[in-house]
């Protein structure tokens, strides 16, 4: 039930909205979020700079492929994990058969093994010389690859299917909280019209929830554009790996901003398409009803079934990954522990660490900024500040150390003029550099937290702190943090982990024989050597298991009315 408030800071919330007044809030807010913008904008004007007629070179050989393979890749993984995300949320909310609680958070799992991780472990079990083509050649007598067929894992087929097995979660949370959110009226109405469950979903659930299972395949088409380990191990040519090798191999910055710009059209495009295609369209509930949802009781071959269909994306995308790292990392601990492994963990632990805080601290500033102003000026800037998460962590990368770059040389001519005194580049190349990009890429994840919670205090709680005598910083501290603790630690946590499993901003923004847990685990994969990483692996897995427990419980009890 929505409320209004007479207090003044809920008038002065309403009488705002339209005019800007300039404060410490507003100005910082401004200039936090401008900042925070400007790697985005730095990819943009860079790629109009002359490149040493390398972008016809591009154009000419390698770009048709990029383009070709990328699009591929995303729209394999977008319907891979439509059909696995829908299908399984459909059965766990609506249908009763043995297991079915457990799968309810089981079927999250898998988005706390990174894609590139998966993609090492699937190499070392399905290559030639793996335990299960060697299991095949043992017990059919083959002897080589001409014997016999056997699909080949390091393939544009294989990264799709690595991406899918990890990243359906995705489609999956939301479709699971659309359907969980649904009125009961329109599913008993089309039963009553004698429709067959089957009908009910695709001709009522599934439209439905449309919104949100397109929004969760744009998000997955989004995390395939970001992804370096996977197809840099699977010899995979996208966006990523050509800004990669344009950069660092050819040495061309400028080559390397045209191509992100060109990636950065994708990302718009999704979002795009992902508007135009819920225009003039409504998705409201014509009812009110919001009791416990009526479940189908399975019986039979369909229990087994629909058993085996939410067993095998948990069995395929973690329980097997965790079983071969678990069972390398007991094998070949003593190794692991002989090379800097404590201090790749200690980097990755406070490099996650500083930037959840730094992140969540600059998300609560723009978030209380725009609560106090109501300016839709700075609303409009601080969204596209937070736009950051749709962008691949390779173009972001560039972005960063554009303006830093041209920042450093500002200060350094200054200095060399003023004091006599070279300075050089001293954020690039440093752990500075690499704590703005996760700040810019991440931002998202604290801002939207944040936003969502402060949404839910009514302005007279403002009010009532203000006749207090309370300013406003007083007043966050003193009134919307208490309230806040949960949604403030739970996004600290969403970036946390994101952060220890980042890997193409890490690789081009770390500084010098600087290593993470993330690009440890890519660098001995890389070279065929899994077992002595797998430690680090399962530590990157396990870093990410609590917050999609967490996620799946919070939406298992989204529902008003369900017990």
């Amino acid at each position: 039930m929505t409320q209004t408030s007479a207090s003044p800071t809920g008038a002065a919330i309403s009488t705002t909205k339209n005019r800007l007044r300039l404060d410490g809030w507003t100005i910082g807010a401004f200039v936090t979020a401008g900042l925070i913008a400007l790697p985005i904008l730095a990819v943009l004007v860079m790629a109009l700079v002359p490149s040493d007629d390398i972008w016809a070179h591009l154009a000419s050989t390698v770009l048709p492929h990029y383009i070709w393979t990328t699009l591929v890749l995303m729209f394999g993984v977008g319907a891979g994990t439509l059909v696995v995300g829908t299908g399984t949320a459909w059965l766990v909310t609506m249908c009763a058969f043995p297991g079915r609680r457990i799968f309810e958070w089981a079927l999250v799992l898998p988005l706390a093994v990174p894609a590139y991780v998966i993609a090492y472990v699937y190499t070392d079990v399905l290559e030639f010389a793996g335990p299960v083509q060697g299991l095949l050649r043992d017990m059919f007598g083959w002897h080589n690859r001409q014997d016999y067929w056997f699909p080949e894992i390091r393939s544009l087929g294989g990264a799709i299917t690595m991406m899918t097995l990890v990243l359906y979660p995705y489609v999956y949370l939301l479709a699971r909280a659309a359907f969980l959110e649904q009125s009961v009226c329109v599913l008993d109405v089309s039963r009553t019209l004698g429709k067959t469950p089957w009908q009910c979903f695709r001709l009522v659930a599934l439209p439905l929830a449309r919104p949100a299972v397109v929004a969760g395949v744009s998000l997955v088409m989004m995390e395939t554009l970001n992804d370096f380990g996977t197809v840099n191990y699977f010899a995979v040519a996208t966006f990523t790996a050509g800004i990669y090798d344009v950069w660092l191999n050819m040495n061309s910055i400028s080559g390397a901003a045209q191509l992100a710009s060109v990636m950065l059209m994708f990302v718009i495009a999704l979002i795009a398409l992902e508007r135009t295609a819920r225009k003039n369209k409504r998705y409201h509930h014509t009812g009110t009803k919001y009791s416990t949802l009526p479940t189908l009781r399975l019986s039979g071959p369909k229990q087994v079934l629909a058993s085996v269909l939410c067993t095998a994306p948990i069995l395929l995308g973690f329980v097997v990954p965790a079983w071969v790292l678990g069972r390398y990392s007991l094998q070949f601990y003593d190794i692991t522990l002989q090379s800097n492994f404590i201090d790749y963990v200690l980097n990755s632990i406070g490099l996650a660490t500083f930037s959840a805080i730094l992140a969540v601290i600059l998300g609560l500033f723009l978030a209380y900024a725009i609560r106090l102003q109501g300016s839709a000026s700075l609303r409009m800037v601080a969204r596209f500040a937070s736009i950051g998460y749709a962008v691949p962590g390779a173009v972001l990368a560039i972005g960063v150390i554009l303006p830093l770059t041209r920042f450093e040389n500002s200060v350094d001519a200054l200095s060399r003029d003023w004091l006599g005194i070279p300075l050089g580049l001293f954020i690039s190349g440093t752990v500075g550099a690499l704590v703005i990009g996760y700040i810019v890429r991440f931002l998202a994840l604290s801002y939207g937290a944040v936003e969502a919670s402060l949404a839910k205090v009514t302005p007279s709680m403002d009010g009532a702190s203000r006749t207090l005598g309370h300013g406003p910083g007083r007043t966050l501290f003193k009134v919307h943090l208490p309230m806040m603790r949960t949604s403030i630690l739970t996004a600290a946590i969403l970036v946390f982990v994101d952060v220890m499993k980042e890997l193409p901003m890490t690789m081009m923004l770390r500084p010098f024989n600087f290593e993470t847990l993330a690009t440890y685990v890519h660098q001995y994969a890389s070279d065929e050597l899994l077992e002595e990483c797998a430690l680090g692996a399962l530590s990157i897995v396990i870093a990410g298991i609590l917050p999609v427990i967490i996620l799946s419980r919070a939406i298992a009890r989204s529902r008003p009315g369900q017990k």
